[in-house]
This record gives structure tokens, C-alpha cells and sequence, in this order.
């Protein structure tokens, strides 16, 4: 029986590579998480790429840790990653009118432990982190663009600094 597949979207105004430039730096991972439950980054690159692995302080009742592999890179329409659970945390990324439509999605087809994800109740849970995760990621990067306009350029115009820039 393999595990659930749960997404969730949300138009954020801005564009795709703004968007993907927060997702492919592990570092900003616990700072748009939803459910509270990353912590820190342990190891990794500053910015992903296909392959590329990356441990994670997380809290889920108990502190543990994890290494991630990205496993799916489409610079900017899609990141995504899994680790020893199998399961894959998937971001697509595609043109809107508003700005860029972003899905995120637990992929549980690949679990080791599908058991282990009912009796977490990720079907239950994972939602709402999910929703709490794209608004607090459209925050982030909608303010960054808008900072980014108001010194005097587009996101990715070297006028304007050239790019979406990590605190």
C-alpha cells in the first residue's frame, strides 16, 4: 500500500525565479516552514542543485535529523527533495496572471513506511503546514520584490542589485 499524495497551491506576486531562488537555499527552508517542525540547516550547499544532499535539524516531538537529496531540478518550475522516509516534498512553480502559481506537494507513493505517515496523520496535518508554508513563503518573497522595486529595479536587473538577496 504505498502512502498519500497531498498538495496545495497559492498565487504569489511574483515572478518564478524569485520564488524558486528561496527554495533552492536550504537556509530559508526553516524560515517558510508552516509546520514548525524544521529547525535549522545542518550541512548542505547554499544552494541546491540536482543531487545535491542537505541535512536538516528537525522537531517532530522528539529532535532528530535528516538528509535530504534533491531528486527533481527544473530551474525555475520545479524543486523537490526526499530522505530516508523515501517520501518527496515537490515545489512546481508556473506562470499566472497574478504572478506564479506554486504547489507544493507531499508525495507519500514512495514511502518506505506508509504506515508510519497514517499513524503520523499526515493527511490530517500536513494541509494546513502546507498552507502556513506558501503564506509565509508569498510574504517573504513578495516583500523582497517589492524592496527590490522600490530600489529602483525589477527582480534579476542589475540596476536594481541584480537579484533576490537572503538576510
Amino acid at each position: 500500500m504505498s502512502g498519500p499524495v497531498i498538495s496545495r497551491s497559492r498565487v504569489i506576486a511574483a515572478p518564478p525565479e524569485a520564488i524558486f531562488s528561496v527554495l533552492a537555499d536550504p537556509r530559508m527552508h526553516p524560515i517558510i516552514d508552516g509546520s514548525g517542525s524544521l529547525q535549522r540547516v545542518v550541512n548542505g550547499p547554499e544552494r541546491l542543485s540536482l543531487g545535491a544532499k542537505f541535512g536538516m535539524s528537525m522537531r517532530i516531538g522528539v529532535p532528530y535529523r535528516v538528509t535530504n537529496v534533491v531528486v527533481e531540478f527544473d530551474e525555475p518550475r520545479r524543486i523537490a527533495w526526499r530522505h530516508f522516509g523515501g517520501h518527496i516534498w515537490r515545489y512546481e512553480l508556473d506562470p499566472a496572471p497574478e504572478g506564479t502559481k506554486v504547489t507544493e506537494t507531499f508525495d507519500g507513493r514512495t514511502s518506505r513506511a506508509p504506515w508510519l505517515l497514517r499513524l503520523m496523520a499526515v493527511e490530517r496535518k500536513h494541509p494546513t503546514a502546507m498552507e502556513a508554508t506558501l503564506e509565509r513563503l508569498a510574504s517573504l518573497v513578495e516583500s523582497k520584490v517589492a524592496a527590490q522595486k522600490t530600489n529602483g529595479g525589477e527582480y534579476g536587473d542589475k540596476r536594481g542589485g541584480g537579484g533576490l538577496v537572503s538576510d
